[in-house]
């Protein structure tokens, strides 16, 4: 199975965890991307998406991210059965914008047609706990043999 890492960040946290959660990832083929340098059209709904993606000044994607949801949005491609998993970065000192790039980037997504799976991570720049190693913990928990939801009638 191929595990598509897509980080976005403003001062490289995200990037990191996103590397050392690519190390855990033994035994796929794993790819890690800046999200302003992936296509859209890369895409791939038979792979999984892992999005790790911090929060900026006022509860905003990061500079980092931008371009991939503005292109998302533009384009509005249609994700029914791309599996994702995200792991956000924040600080809940700012409790009314905590984490909400990773949400965003979340809600967008799932809006698309994509399919949300496993426990969405939210890392917080106040805890002794370091974003590399919950970043490791959590992609080794995440339920990657998962195969594309189908619905049908019943």
């Amino acid at each position: 199975m191929r595990i598509v890492v897509l980080f976005g960040s403003e001062m490289g946290t995200a990037e990191k965890v996103a590397e050392a959660m690519a190390e855990e990832l033994t035994g796929y083929e794993t790819v890690v991307f800046d999200m302003s340098e992936f296509d859209l059209a890369d895409l791939d709904s038979e792979a999984f998406h892992v999005i790790v993606c911090s929060t900026y000044g006022d509860g905003d994607l990061p500079t980092g991210a931008e371009p991939f949801f503005d292109a998302l949005d533009a384009q509005q491609p249609d994700l029914t059965g791309l599996r994702f998993a995200v792991f956000g970065l924040g600080d809940s000192v700012y409790d009314n914008t905590f984490n909400r790039g990773g949400e965003i980037a979340a809600e967008k997504l799932t809006a698309l047609g994509g399919i949300q799976v496993g426990d969405h991570a939210r890392h917080d720049a106040s805890t002794e706990i370091e974003p590399t190693a919950m970043g490791r913990e959590w992609v080794r928990a995440l339920p990657l043999d998962t195969r594309r939801l189908s619905l049908s009638a019943g």
